[in-house]
């Protein structure tokens, strides 16, 4: 490819990107390691007309937003989230439902030598169909075995890999013989930007019964420290009021001094 070919592919990047970004309120930043072209492919067609899929290496998206942060600072915030294997989906639709589609789209994976394993790798007791021959290639990795019916039995569950471990040479050799496929792989959410601010994904996995109870708990305790302190806030003006008529109403109780309110209290 010629210079003059790739400085016109990186200009239409560039505004691909700028019209992406100022066309959509939300973002989502994935992380696409173990994703090849054909799954890319799938999940691209999955979003059609929910989202759109952006890739780009990494150099050219820092200096891409670095002219778009000139005129809009607000998008300072991407930058430090531009790391590793990513790529961007934008949106203007639900984050939820977007970030389900998103995720949802997954592909097993054998065991690699060398890879860490995203989840605890278990073999299942049960028999193999292997001649007896091979024992010892089980007893090396500690896999209980007995011969039953000419062939290699595994006696009990046994944990191979456990998670963030990596995947010795010997226990990839054993999951491929026996089929097991531990693995998934499939786009992951690592950031989400919308409207101009950034959070993690975990928020999404909030309730509004939960957001309601932490608002009300935070409006209460507000409230609490407003009388305490007698300093007024919108708040604490209802409990005020309720306590202010409650004094009114012992007085008016005490005294000949009466008023509606205490006169039907003392009905």
């Amino acid at each position: 490819m010629s210079s003059g070919d790739t400085r016109t592919k990186k200009e239409n990047y560039f505004v691909k990107f700028e019209e992406l970004l100022k066309g959509h309120r939300s973002i989502f930043i994935v992380n696409v390691d173990n994703v090849g072209s054909n799954q890319m492919h799938q999940i691209r067609q999955s979003l059609r007309g929910e989202a759109t899929v952006l890739m780009g290496k990494n150099t050219m998206v820092r200096r891409a937003l670095k002219t778009l942060c000139a005129q809009n600072p607000i998008f300072e915030k991407l930058v430090p989230h531009v790391r590793g294997n990513i790529g961007f989906v934008f949106t203007n639709g639900d984050l939820k439902a977007v970030r389900e589609t998103i995720t949802s789209n997954r592909v097993a994976a054998p065991a690699r030598a060398g890879a860490v394993a995203p989840v605890d790798v278990f073999v299942p007791a049960g028999n193999t169909g292997m001649e007896p021959g091979k024992t010892s290639f089980f007893q090396a990795l500690g896999v209980p075995t007995k011969i039953a019916r000419g062939t290699i039995e595994i006696t009990t569950d046994m944990h191979l890999v456990k998670v963030g471990e990596k995947v010795g040479a010997s226990e990839a050799t054993l999951l491929n013989m026996l089929n097991i496929s531990p693995f998934t792989y499939g786009m992951s959410v690592v950031q989400v930007y919308d409207n101009g601010t950034t959070f993690s994904p975990a928020i999404l996995d909030i309730d509004e019964a939960q957001l309601l109870d932490n608002y009300m708990t935070g409006v209460k305790a507000i409230a609490a420290i407003s009388l305490a302190i007698g300093y007024p806030t919108v708040a604490a003006v209802p409990h005020a009021i309720i306590n202010g008529y409650k004094d009114v109403l012992a007085v008016s109780v005490a005294t000949d001094y009466t008023f509606p309110g205490s006169e039907k209290q003392s009905l």
